[in-house]
């Protein structure tokens, strides 16, 4: 008896048949994504994502594998001023931070990201 497997790669935007396997990788807010686009879909997925490219700035990737290091990595160490600034900040913000001790990550990026 005689088999025969055969492959068949389908766009998962709109169902079609693609000639050939295509996975697009993209990311947004720190999740990867991944999806089997044929021609005609990945051109219009990074038409509709151009713009924003454009104007972007490419950052190097936090971990290179899915393993957690610790507490998430080393803490940079701030200066008292620095320290006292962002809490400061923080609290302007609404957004919660001790009197002392290390400030939470989250709120230095967002600190930075208004600065």
């Amino acid at each position: 008896m005689a088999k025969q497997i055969r492959e068949i790669y389908i766009d998962d935007l709109d169902g079609s048949r693609m000639s050939s396997e295509n996975v697009v990788k993209f990311g947004l807010d720190g999740v990867a994504y991944e999806i089997d686009l044929g021609e005609k879909n990945e051109e219009a997925l990074r038409k509709a994502l151009s713009p924003f490219i454009t104007k972007a700035r490419p950052v190097k990737s936090e971990r290179a594998g899915r393993g957690r290091r610790g507490s998430g990595g080393a803490a940079r160490a701030l200066s008292r001023e620095k320290s006292a600034e962002i809490r400061q900040w923080a609290r302007a913000q609404g957004l919660p931070v001790s009197e002392r001790g290390r400030i939470a990550s989250s709120v230095v990026e967002k600190y930075e990201a208004a600065h």
